[in-house]
């Protein structure tokens, strides 16, 4: 009987997908299919061809492709490990080839918004469930049995009446010549059978990194490559007007020097000049020799302080540009309540930092085709942003995928594809390597933006919230489909609070920004989640005993139809579950120890519910120190690969803590005034809490954990110091002279 409440899932194969079988070189089987969400989305309503996920050699050993990028959160262990469950496989004889850069076979290659989960739950599993059934077939068809008398044992078929059984590799030519089942025809494992989901699994590359294999993209290695650097203006927006290269061209080890104009996009293509030399910091070091003339227009007096003196103003007018959601009669309930709270909160510009700063290798070959190796979260948005700079077909550009040292959503933006696009087609033939210093990785990012609110509140007697109001000023960014200085019109607890205005202002600004790992998110759970602790702390209550009672005798939202297939609508059960074990896991309401205290923070993103408590004290220097995290998390019914799930989790809580603690980029002179890390200092281990994480499990299709364990710690970090010494933390990163 098919499993038809796992098949209810998400999206999942049907007959308008499609199924193959071919036989491979020397014997064996191949497996292709295609993903309908995936390809409707990148191939504009038009079926995706056929992709080959599963190779089966007559050694019985297993190829599976890796088809999302990796940027170290698991997935090309992860989506392997849904194949070969519903496989039945033996996973030691699994290899796991990364795909190449192909829509048409792989759908949607995408490392972002959590959502490789919930996009392939079912047609990772489906696929292997085929192939699991093909094999069967075969054996029938070879034993002249019903193949439902014959059952599957890791790599093996096997008969239980006579006995006989037969390898997935001897089996796997005949198995190439039977009929591909209808996937809805399929019956997938009971999460009780299951033997690879939910097993710990390491990571499938982690070995070759601990090795120090060339995996990653500033790896590459190609014969006869060459190097380059690139240099830009510091002033976002600024214009080349004129450069002097003699210097630069007659420094040691420089091949060439030349001038990229740009394409008008700052996600493509700025001004600047390219260094091409016989190794990278010959290249680097020449760029001190370069003498430019940039007209930096207006945006050369734009800074951090301005931005806030700017915000200030807007915020005292009192009057947004736009009101983006209201209900009910705020003034009002505002005039009538019998206590109003006023705050303000702030948060600043961040960089993302990952450890590999950004590169990629480019080869103009003789044929006419740029074949590319890159690091990239959007492999498939950069092969059509390099295709449209050149003015080819996408079908002239090739894109191997290659692993990232992290990505925290920079990746997401390919503009260092298209430079070295830019520059690789001047020297045809010949392999060309850009590499980013860490100087221009920070200074020359997509930033997550700053913002400021401007929040009211209203209780009445009773100490019930009764209005809710914020004036969030913010920055316009421009034109695209997704901005990430905006918040929601849903943002908690807007659909819980009968009185609601949400309303905004926008700033100008040639800043680029971008999405930082949990976006928006990650700002608005510290607003939002620290005003509400002000709110409790003036009902005389706590913030979980506050959230509890705001969404009391509240019911789930239905389920929409979303990007990443049915999106299960809000379900205020699945905060109450995660609240109330995070509680009890930190001991919530019992003493501490002198000198700490407990704050709590709860945020739902990216389809995971978190709650979070922190622990904290003061040093006698007034520094902060965090001793405990414990973390509650629900993304559905199964952790499918434990270790997996931990990492993401607290690496989470780790990105959140250091957010708060000391990270900021600030703007002067247009530019950014930090540049490396001993003015952005990331988190080092000696400020690693005790990190506690527990999963509640339940009746949901399993989604993504890339980012919605990361937003809730920022709030429960600042509310632990509320409780610790009575200071509100309004501002970010934590001023530690708050608590003098």
């Amino acid at each position: 009987m098919r499993n038809s409440e796992t098949l209810a899932g998400g999206p999942q194969l049907g007959r308008r997908s499609f199924l193959k079988a071919s036989a491979v070189a020397g014997g064996g089987l191949a497996l292709s299919m295609s993903i309908p969400i995936a390809s409707r989305a990148m191939a504009q309503g038009g079926p995706a061809e056929l992709n080959a996920f599963i190779t089966i050699h007559p050694d019985n050993t297993i190829t599976i492709i890796g088809k999302n990028p990796e940027i170290g959160q698991g997935i090309k262990t992860m989506l392997p490990m849904l194949i070969a469950e519903e496989l039945d496989a033996d996973w030691d004889s699994i290899s796991i080839l990364q795909g190449d850069t192909d829509a048409a076979k792989y759908g949607l290659q995408l490392a972002g918004g959590s959502f490789a989960t919930p996009m392939n739950w079912m047609p990772m599993r489906q696929t292997g469930a085929a192939a699991r059934a093909m094999l069967i077939q075969a054996a029938a068809l070879r034993w002249g049995v019903d193949p439902a008398s014959l059952r599957t044992e890791p790599n093996l078929v096997v008969d239980p009446a006579s006995g006989r059984s037969a390898t997935y590799g001897e089996l796997a030519s005949e198995a190439a010549t039977v009929a591909v089942p209808d996937p809805a025809t399929l019956t997938l494992k009971d999460a009780a059978d299951f033997r690879i989901i939910g097993r710990p699994i390491g990571g499938i590359d982690s070995p070759k990194i601990v090795r120090g294999e060339p995996i990653f993209g500033v790896d590459t290695q190609l014969p006869g490559m060459i190097y380059a650097a690139y240099e830009r203006s510091r002033v976002f927006g600024a214009k080349l007007v004129s450069a002097n290269l003699d210097a630069a061209k007659a420094a040691p080890g420089v091949i060439d020097a030349f001038v990229v104009e740009g394409n008008g996009n700052a996600e493509e293509l700025v001004d600047g000049v390219a260094i091409l030399a016989s190794n990278w910091w010959l290249a680097n070091k020449a760029r001190e020799k370069l003498e430019i003339n940039w007209d930096n227009g207006e945006w050369a007096d734009h800074s951090t302080a301005r931005y806030a003196e700017t915000a200030r103003e807007l915020m005292a007018a009192g009057e947004p540009q736009e009101v983006f959601a209201t209900k009910g009669d705020v003034d009002g309930a505002l005039a009538s309540a019998a206590q109003v709270l006023e705050a303000e909160y702030h948060y600043p510009f961040l960089a993302h930092v990952p450890m590999e700063p950004m590169n990629c290798t480019a080869l103009l070959r003789e044929d006419g085709i740029m074949e590319m190796w890159a690091p990239s979260q959007t492999p498939q948005g950069g092969l059509q942003a390099v295709a449209g700079y050149l003015g080819v077909a996408p079908d002239k550009v090739i894109v191997h995928i290659t692993r990232m040292g992290g990505g925290f959503g920079r990746r997401l933006t390919n503009d260092y594809m298209v430079q070295v696009a830019a520059i690789a087609k001047q020297v045809p033939g010949t392999p060309v390597q850009l590499i980013w210093s860490r100087e221009d990785d920070v200074r020359t990012d997509f930033y997550r933006p700053a913002g400021w609110h401007k929040l009211r509140a209203g209780l009445d007697e009773a100490g019930e919230l009764v209005s809710w109001d914020d004036h969030f000023i913010t920055f316009d960014i421009g034109g695209g489909a997704f901005n990430p200085a905006v918040m929601s019109a849903e943002e908690f607890p807007a659909k819980y609070v009968s009185n609601l205005r949400y309303a905004q202002t926008k700033m100008r600004t040639a800043v680029p920004m971008g999405a930082l790992r949990a976006p928006t998110s990650n700002a608005m759970a510290f607003v939002m989640q620290s005003f509400l602790d002000e709110v409790a702390h003036a009902a005389g209550k706590d913030l979980p005993t506050l959230l509890l009672q705001i969404v009391e005798g509240e019911q789930a939202e239905p389920t929409t139809m979303g990007f990443a297939g049915p999106q299960v609508g809000f379900d205020p059960g699945r905060l109450r579950a995660v609240t109330h074990k995070v509680l009890e896991m930190a001991k919530w309401g019992q003493p501490v120890a002198d000198g700490h205290a407990l704050g709590f923070g709860y945020y739902y993103s990216h389809q995971g519910y978190f709650a979070e408590v922190v622990e904290v004290s003061l040093s006698d220097r007034n520094q902060v120190e965090v001793h405990n995290v414990w973390t509650a998390g629900d993304v559905g019914s199964q952790i499918i690969n434990p270790y997996g799930a931990m990492n993401q989790a607290e690496g989470a809580i780790i990105d959140g803590l250091g957010q708060a603690l000391s990270l900021a980029v600030e703007i002067e002179g247009g530019a950014t005034k930090q540049s490396n890390f001993h003015n952005y200092q990331l988190p080092r281990m000696p400020m690693v809490p005790q990190i506690h994480v527990e999963f509640v499990l339940s009746d949901n299709p399993p989604t993504g954990l890339g980012e919605p364990a990361l937003p809730p710690v920022i709030p429960a970090l600042t509310n632990a110091l509320f409780a610790l010494t009575g200071k509100r933390v309004r501002s970010l990163p934590i001023d530690t002279s708050l608590f003098a």
